[in-house]
């Protein structure tokens, strides 16, 4: 196994203090958003080998092991982060995997370049995504049934939202939920800009359960994604909680440090709480609008203390395990790809002491015994 270098990320939604804090670095001032590990080409982890994407291109089964690249392909298919979000994130969804390779195509065949502001698909994979909780972590997830939506419409008395509300009433839900979604994000913006700046002011004004709103407002004023997060469940995780977001699922971050894990993909369309753009013919295709509840997880133990994260789908497997001085090794070698994160502590990988903040990288089939106090993440697939 080898130690990772990786790569933190400076995006402006970023907390300047979560992960410094984590590493027990001095802050910056500067947000640092993410910490990458793994091989994506746009920031991959640095081994001692050299970058993680190369050594991988250079021996994919040697690396991967023969069951996940004859799965996968010759790449490591997820990436895993650190994730300290300081500011609310932009409110999106991912496409499925037919979806993202129909898009892709299309976008290749129109000649649209991949740094284009208004390219959607910049690869052909899915994107489902998870994220576990290291601090208390706050954010929205999934549609609720539209009732309850309705009813924090109505609660903040603004006259221009009441059309909205009513129109949440009607059934069958998914099709109201449609058109509620469609006319929030089609209507003139001048006029939903004021109706977002009314409802914002009565939301600070009335606190509770509608203050989450006021703050979303006061980050992107004016933005339509505002009145859309009231479509949805408004999650708050605890360390250790998780949330698992499958394809269509709308979601936005707002505040916390956590551990996320996804397919390696870059497959992003936006809702709204974003001054990029919103492709809304191709997000009303791919949003899946389904009321249900947002299915906070948590870890399942194993007899070996191994915490599993279930979810459906095979590119990561997501796991915790949380050891106490003077336990026995835990042997983890497996004939897949491993990342291991260390969050607390000072456990030991082989013979790498890790602090909180440090990876390695564990090719197919190598030893991989973890002992010493501490938590750390494990990443691999399921082939």
């Amino acid at each position: 196994m080898e130690r990772l270098v990786n790569t933190v990320r400076p995006y402006a939604w970023g907390s300047t203090t979560a992960i410094p804090e984590l590493l027990g670095t001095a802050p910056t001032g500067e947000p640092q958003a993410e910490m990458w590990m793994g091989a994506h080409p746009g920031a991959p982890s640095i081994t001692p080998r050299g970058p993680l994407n190369d050594v991988i291109d250079a021996d994919p089964v040697r690396e991967l092991g023969r069951a996940a690249t004859e799965k996968f392909g010759p790449r490591l298919p997820f990436l895993l982060k650190l994730l300290a979000a300081g500011a609310p994130l932009s409110l999106q969804v991912h496409p499925d995997l037919d979806q993202a390779r129909a898009g892709h195509a299309a976008e290749e065949a129109a000649g649209i370049p991949l740094d284009a502001p208004h390219r959607t698909y910049k690869d052909a994979n899915h994107k489902p995504e998870m994220i576990c909780a290291l601090t208390p972590f706050e954010g929205f997830c999934g549609f609720r049934p539209p009732a309850e939506a309705a009813d924090t419409l109505a609660a903040l008395g603004v006259d221009s939202l009441k059309p909205y509300a009513d129109l949440l009433l009607a059934h069958p839900e998914d099709a109201a939920l449609r058109e509620v979604l469609t006319a929030l994000l089609t209507a003139e913006p001048d006029e939903m800009a004021h109706t977002v700046t009314e409802a914002a002011a009565a939301a600070e004004r009335l606190g509770g359960a509608l203050a989450p709103y006021a703050v979303l407002a006061h980050h992107f004023p004016g933005d339509p994604g505002v009145i859309a997060a009231m479509l949805l469940h408004h999650v708050r995780l605890q360390p250790g909680e998780a949330l698992y977001l499958g394809a269509g699922v709308p979601h936005a971050y707002v505040s916390g440090l956590g551990v996320e894990i996804m397919a390696n993909s870059d497959n992003v369309l936006r809702c709204g709480l974003t001054p990029k753009h919103v492709d809304v013919p191709e997000l009303l295709r791919v949003v899946r609008f389904e009321p249900g509840d947002p299915g906070v997880l948590r870890p399942e133990a194993s007899p070996t203390g191994e915490e599993v994260y279930e979810t459906p789908i095979d590119e990561f497997r997501l796991s915790r395990l949380v050891r106490a001085e003077g336990a026995a090794p835990t042997d983890l070698t497996a004939p897949t790809p491993q990342i291991l994160l260390a969050t607390a502590g000072h456990p030991k990988a082989g013979e790498i002491l890790l602090s909180p903040g440090e990876s390695v990288f564990v090719p197919a089939g190598e030893p991989a015994e973890l002992t010493g106090a501490g938590t750390v993440f494990r990443a691999t697939v399921v082939a």
